[in-house]
């Protein structure tokens, strides 16, 4: 007798779904009604129609597979199916990029959000060219970051800060690896030799200046790192240190 074959059923939600960041925490059975820009990426460029899968994120319980239920002209309805994974642990690290003008900052929005920073605090020092921050847009690129990367966790994003008062309220517990045009120790060896909660300085398209850099030296949690013997491009130097820091001590 000829064997009987079954097709395959098709894996749910499938990797082609939608992926999206919510404000709301999520539970089983919840209702979620999502407009705006992100309903129209939903009903218009995704073409999303009742009973299509969707994932979402919370930043708080994990990441959920919803069914659409209700396609309408300016909003759509989820309705949570079942949940997929928890919100996934991050290293207690902050950057603390300076500013830089906006599509080099925005390089690093994104690319610390997928490297799995913890806390973005941006910082205003006196060679900043940038001295602002459109922190919607900011939270815009770290969401976009961790949808399209199926992150389940974003950055915490601080207001910018002028270096002073960042070093002034500085908690006791947390190293700062400054990233020292100078010179310090290797940044490998540096994170390898530290446990506990730490952060990332890295500096403006200038460097800082002598008095910047006497303030974080003179700081009791400042350890100054060396990034290797090449000049870096200040979005690379935060980039550059945060994977190291991932790969030296942190949870690669």
């Amino acid at each position: 007798m000829p064997a009987t074959h079954h097709p395959k059923v098709p894996a749910w939600p499938p990797k082609s779904a939608p992926r999206l960041f919510v404000t709301e925490p999520l539970s089983q059975g919840a209702q979620v009604r999502i407009d705006g820009n992100t309903a129209h990426y939903l009903s218009r460029v995704m073409r999303v129609s009742p009973g299509d899968a969707v994932i979402v994120c919370d930043n708080v319980t994990g990441e959920w597979a919803a069914r659409v239920s209700d396609v309408g002209k300016r909003d759509v309805v989820l309705e949570l199916a079942e949940k997929l994974r928890d919100r996934e642990a991050v290293p207690d690290l902050w950057l603390c990029p300076a500013l830089l003008k906006k599509d080099r900052f925005d390089l690093i929005l994104e690319k610390a959000t997928e490297l799995g920073a913890a806390r973005i605090v941006p910082v205003i020092t006196r060679r900043c060219v940038a001295d602002k921050l459109n922190l919607d847009r900011a939270r815009t690129i770290t969401i976009e970051a961790a949808e399209q990367c199926a992150r389940t966790a974003l950055p915490e994003l601080a207001d910018p800060a002028k270096l002073d008062a960042v070093l002034r309220g500085w908690p006791a517990d947390r190293a700062i690896f400054f990233a020292d045009e100078n010179g310090g120790d290797p940044a490998t060896a540096a994170f390898r030799g530290h446990s506990g909660p730490a952060a990332i300085l890295t500096g403006p398209e200038g460097g800082f200046d002598e008095a910047e850099r006497a303030a974080i030296r003179s700081h009791p949690a400042a350890r100054p790192i060396s990034l290797g013997p090449r000049i870096l491009r200040g979005e690379t130097a935060a980039i550059a240190a945060l994977a190291v820091w991932m790969a030296s001590t942190g949870d690669w």
